[in-house]
């Protein structure tokens, strides 16, 4: 009998399909993918360094929604002219490791290179980790052809208690010190928009005043809101785009050309 417990606990104790981690654990192993949005930004600024157009997609609040996602990838997919795809946040919808790794496994599948900023559900039980070590830096930013440069910027201050500088004015101030002459125009993505509950609004004109000093800021990306909407939300004529959640099946198709800009709004 003494033999048959010993067995039985040498079982338990040695095989990992019987161990169970907490929801919340945030710890990525080496299976899965790291950095990614570093590495993808490496391949959308070398297949796009000589291009004077660039046309990329825009989506986000891809949480719960798998298979509406999978269906998206399937349709961008089935696109040639698309360069890269954005996505704007919520990711997850409780920061979780498995959430994020699942949502990765189905973006992953796009024949074009993705980035993924971090949304304000993607920091819920300490979420932001895990974000940090599969995409990388919460800001960041990459150039393409044509002048054109994109910076994209964590704002979910409110997650964060209002205890850490978001938006980071010394990353963009960073950034603007970092622009060059030919850096021409300037898209900037987030995920809270200035005036949402999320955004800390105490600072949201000087925000909107500091993005302004980059040279011709050509509009700006959101999600969150899960509906569509463009908004002139400081009447200084920078137009704010809002994607809708991927439930309601539509992403945003944006083509910059060496004069103008233009969007559709993709149903699929």
């Amino acid at each position: 009998m003494r033999n048959k417990y010993a067995l039985l606990l040498f079982i338990l104790l040695t095989s990992c399909d019987l161990i169970d981690y907490h929801p919340y654990d945030g710890r990525v192993s080496d299976k899965e993918d790291k950095d990614i949005n570093a590495t993808n930004i490496a391949r959308i600024e070398k297949t796009c360094a000589d291009k004077d157009t660039i046309c990329f997609v825009f989506t986000g609040d891809t949480q719960r929604w798998y298979d509406e996602t999978d269906d998206f990838v399937k349709h961008v997919n089935q696109l040639d002219s698309v360069d890269f795809v954005i996505h704007g946040g919520d990711l997850t919808d409780f920061g979780i490791k498995k959430e994020y790794l699942l949502q990765h496994e189905i973006l992953s599948r796009l024949n074009i290179p993705y980035v993924a900023l971090i949304g304000n559900h993607d920091i819920i039980g300490k979420g932001d980790l895990v974000y940090e070590d599969l995409y990388g830096n919460e800001d960041f930013s990459f150039r393409t052809g044509g002048g054109i440069r994109f910076i994209c910027l964590n704002t979910n201050a409110l997650e964060y208690d209002y205890s850490t500088p978001v938006p980071n004015f010394a990353f963009i101030k960073n950034q603007l010190n970092d622009t060059n002459e030919k850096d021409t125009r300037t898209v900037f993505i987030m995920h809270v928009p200035p005036g949402s509950d999320q955004f800390n609004n105490n600072v949201a004109d000087i925000f909107q005043e500091k993005i302004r000093e980059f040279p011709s800021l050509l509009f700006c990306l959101h999600a969150h809101d899960h509906n569509f909407v463009a908004r002139d939300l400081f009447n200084d004529g920078i137009i704010y785009y809002c994607c809708d959640n991927i439930g309601k099946r539509t992403y945003l198709l944006y083509t910059i050309t060496p004069d103008s800009y233009s969007y559709e709004i993709i149903k699929f």
